[in-house]
């Protein structure tokens, strides 16, 4: 019996060498190239298209009819998702171990099972730790059905049979398939045993929810084609320390992208919060220096974000820290502090936090953060109920936010009475119970600020 002739592949990007090389010829990613059996050749049938192959068609006649989508009963979910599941659509929910992902998965089949038939594919886990677990979580009476396996040629067969609306498989990583040699979790064996389960979904109409692990940089193990072939990818977010975690919308081709949903871990399982801001913000008992309630927008959703800022004498080489915000937006929101409302700190320690673990990754959060600077270098207290938003240039001048009207609603909805906003944001109609301060210049802010 002849030999099987050895390749070597690259862990990151696919790239494959007939022998080992420290550096790969691909990606030039070091000690990635890992030994693997050269396939043997699936047969002229083993490339197929994803979709249904259609004739060439004008584009204004064909028809184009909206996407029915099934709610999950976890509203947090469902926003993320875009309204729900859609039929024939496939999802990639990746996130750290432990974080929650199969627990959410298990909460949303079992809301599901009461009305379509539900299949649950763990690689990972028997029947009998997936049946404790629901335990645990109080799901008793649960109808979902549970498969433990890993070959992905039975679990095509177990899907023709069972017929399922959907299915879970937890995870992608732990498949492998026969027409390939290379152990599960290889770059191949994801790539292929992912076609093979996108195709299949399109074709039957089965709803497929895959779920991935992740690197240690935060980023889906596997080949970058596996997000692209998915309709929606979800990262689950959040702490280990913290009982709050968020799933983000990367990619979504039947909703909006960047949409959060939050969720509380608890005893019984992952509970969505409907009000999330309330995590966000600090519950001080009288307004303290050097914070800032900010008004961010995470997808559709306005978000009310304290913002906390510390300036203090500093050394020889004063440090700039920040948690939750770019490094080099805060010191390019110093320079222009300096130059063009004349608050110098130069030769000061300036650390600023966005508070509850959120991450805030767009401009409108300049304004706040220059506030919450100010506040604290003059030890003077912003007024109770006061939040501010805007972006601001390197000439000083404050540039209007996308969807201002709806963060002020969202803010005057939560009691907050008093706004500084860009001149462009400030609205044509007042806002009951909310006072509008609009601003052009970033000297013009501070003067509000300082006379309120």
């Amino acid at each position: 019996m002849a030999k099987d002739k050895s390749i070597y592949v690259c862990n990151e990007c696919g790239a494959s060498s007939p022998k080992w090389l420290g550096k790969c010829p691909g990606c030039g990613a070091w000690n990635t190239l890992v030994e693997s059996v050269a396939d043997a050749g699936g047969g002229k049938n083993r490339f197929q298209s994803l979709a249904r192959s259609q004739p060439v068609a004008t584009l204004s006649e064909i028809e184009a009819s909206d996407v029915e989508r099934q709610p999950t009963g976890l509203d947090e979910l469902d926003r993320v998702l875009g309204g729900g599941i859609v039929e024939g659509g496939v999802v990639l929910i990746g996130g750290d171990p432990g974080i929650g992902k199969s627990t959410l998965l298990l909460q949303a089949l079992d809301a599901l099972s009461r009305s379509m038939k539900t299949l649950y594919v763990s690689g990972e886990e028997s029947g009998a730790q997936v049946a404790l677990r629901s335990r645990r979580l109080g799901l008793d009476g649960s109808q979902v059905r549970v498969l433990a396996e890993i070959q992905l040629e039975r679990i095509l067969a177990a899907l023709e049979a069972e017929a399922p609306t959907v299915c879970v498989i937890d995870s992608i990583q732990t498949l492998y398939s026969e027409q390939l040699s290379s152990a599960p979790g290889s770059v191949a064996q994801v790539r292929e045993c992912a076609a093979h389960l996108t195709r299949t979904a399109k074709a039957t109409g089965t709803t497929v929810i895959l779920v991935g692990h992740v690197t240690k940089d935060g980023q889906l193990a596997g080949p970058r084609v596996l997000e692209h072939i998915v309709d929606t990818v979800l990262y689950f977010e959040g702490d280990t320390h913290s009982s709050f975690r968020l799933v983000r919308a990367i990619k979504n081709r039947f909703g909006a992208v960047n949409e959060i949903g939050v969720f509380a871990m608890t005893e019984r399982g992952l509970k969505g919060v409907a009000n999330p801001s309330a995590i966000f913000l600090s519950t001080h008992g009288e307004p303290v220096p050097g914070a800032c309630v900010l008004v961010t927008l995470e997808g559709t959703r306005p978000l009310l974000v304290e913002v906390q800022a510390l300036v203090d004498s500093g050394g020889p080489s004063p440090r700039r820290l920040s948690v939750g915000l770019e490094r080099d937006r805060l010191a390019m929101l110093l320079a222009v502090l300096h130059r063009h409302a004349g608050i110098a700190t130069f030769d000061q320690d300036v650390f600023v936090n966005a508070v509850g673990g959120v991450r805030i990754s767009e401009p409108a959060a300049d304004l706040a953060v220059m506030l919450a600077i100010q506040g604290s270098l003059r030890a003077k207290a912003l007024p109770r109920g006061f939040f501010a938003f805007g972006e601001v240039g390197l000439a000083g001048e404050v540039r209007p936010a996308p969807r201002g009207q709806e963060r002020l609603k969202e803010a005057a909805k939560l009691g907050f009475s008093v706004a500084v906003v860009p001149q462009a944001n400030a609205p044509k109609k007042p806002i009951e119970g909310l006072t509008i301060h609009a601003v052009e210049r970033v000297e013009q802010a501070i003067e509000i600020v300082r006379s309120l």
